[in-house]
């Protein structure tokens, strides 16, 4: 993996890009949002700061309105259109998180609004957005195919496009966040957060440096969608085909340029996380913490976790959303349990007699794991006629124990096949 580092030099960057946000639309941003853009918490956490032997703070904006740092910019986007822009409504394009921020802020104004969304956004964010009472229009089978069908409809109707990260007054409401952030913690060494679009790192980009250019700001991207991380290695904007990842609120093809232009400038690190680290991140945050965030917001506890790149700094890993598909969430947390050693499958042949599971059922008992589900099949066609497939799913109280377990049952010369 190859790191960027970026000396933050904020005068040469305003005097090279004298285009909005500036830090002033940031403080802006902050003073216009009313009560229902919350200041979200920063909560210290023991658990991750032992597994990581950093400081680590958890910057909590999956707490917003619609469960997602999103509201930020959406909201002062529309709160400073003009009467005659509101007139003719909104358009946007997303995947689920900025969809629902738009249609919220809409609604409290009470002007249309459109939202494109990919074919395969999840169900419950298009069920939000409705919510809402935004007019889904389903698109594409990507943000970026969904945004050309935006631009049309924007074009068509006179609608106000609102961009879910390219846009100056958006990335200067996300930047509050970088506000909140020195606030609460002016000693902070590090800040990683997730990378899509770009949005959210260059509004906090701005905020953190006009302040102290000293503090390390890392952003976080998916290995399956690294289109920042490309633009910076290459110097020039640059798209990423991707591929599947269950990270879909930074699946972004191609960033901004203008979130390109200031990340650019101002990052000091982009990183990869890979989806195994991601649901381990998922799978604690529930566990340790009882908080539920969506994959695209635990990436950059998920750098932390697995990579510990900062040992004995002040940390602040912002998790950026909590809007996750509740078929997703199940799946998670099966996944977490086995990378952790504590769900165990195997897949046993038996003979097809009565009592012959009872010696495997002693086993399990002997070894003081807990039989979760079991699927006994006879019928299936790659099954032989006197013979059972017994499929076994099995709570253990960590990977030690699971190793024991599976020697047990080879000491007793029974044909299994780990599956998990």
């Amino acid at each position: 993996m190859i790191f960027f580092y970026r000396r933050s030099q904020i005068r040469r960057f305003r005097s090279t890009f004298l285009m909005n946000p500036s830090y002033e639309e940031i403080v802006k941003a902050d003073s216009m949002r009313g009560k229902e853009i919350k200041k979200t918490p920063l909560i210290h956490s023991p658990t991750f700061s032992d597994l990581t032997g950093s400081e680590i703070y958890l910057k909590a904006e999956f707490r917003q309105k619609t469960g997602s740092f999103k509201i930020r910019g959406a909201y002062y986007k529309i709160k400073s259109l003009s009467d005659e822009e509101k007139k003719h409504g909104v358009v946007a394009a997303s995947a689920g998180n900025h969809a629902q921020g738009v249609a919220f802020a809409a609604s409290l104004e009470k002007i249309p609004c459109t939202i494109v969304m990919p074919k395969n956004a999840s169900p419950a964010k298009v069920a939000a957005t409705r919510g809402y009472n935004a007019d889904v229009i389903l698109e594409g089978v990507n943000y970026d195919e969904s945004s050309l069908k935006a631009k049309e409809i924007a074009k068509e109707t006179g609608a106000t496009m609102i961009h879910a990260f390219d846009d100056p007054q958006i990335i200067a409401a996300q930047g509050v966040i970088g506000l909140e952030i020195l606030e609460d913690l002016p000693d902070v060494d590090e800040i990683y957060l997730p990378i899509g679009g770009g949005g959210l790192a260059a509004g906090t980009l701005i905020a953190i440096k006009e302040k102290n250019p000293n503090i390390k700001v890392v952003g976080v991207q998916s290995k399956s969608f690294p289109s920042m991380y490309e633009s910076i290695k290459r110097g020039s904007l640059t798209s990423s085909e991707g591929t599947s990842t269950i990270a879909d609120g930074i699946s972004v093809k191609t960033p901004g340029q203008l979130t390109f232009t200031i990340i650019n400038e101002l990052i000091d690190e982009i990183v990869l996380v890979d989806d195994a680290e991601i649901t381990k991140a998922m799978f604690l945050l529930m566990e340790r913490m009882k908080f539920v965030v969506e994959p695209a917001g635990a990436v950059s506890l998920a750098y932390l976790i697995s990579k510990k790149p900062a040992p004995g700094k002040k940390i602040v890993a912002v998790l950026a959303g909590g809007n996750v598909d509740m078929y997703l969430l199940g799946q998670i947390v099966d996944k977490g349990l086995a990378a952790m050693g504590r769900l165990l499958e195997i897949s046993m042949v038996l003979p097809d007699k009565p009592g012959i599971f009872k010696e495997i059922v002693d086993e399990i008992a002997l070894a003081n794991a807990n039989i979760v589900e079991v699927i006994h099949d006879r019928l299936s066609s790659n099954v032989n006629a006197g013979s059972v497939i017994v499929k076994l799913s099995l709570e253990t109280q960590g990977k030690e124990q699971a190793d024991l377990l599976i020697e047990k049952l080879r000491h007793k010369n029974i044909q299994f096949t780990l599956l998990a």
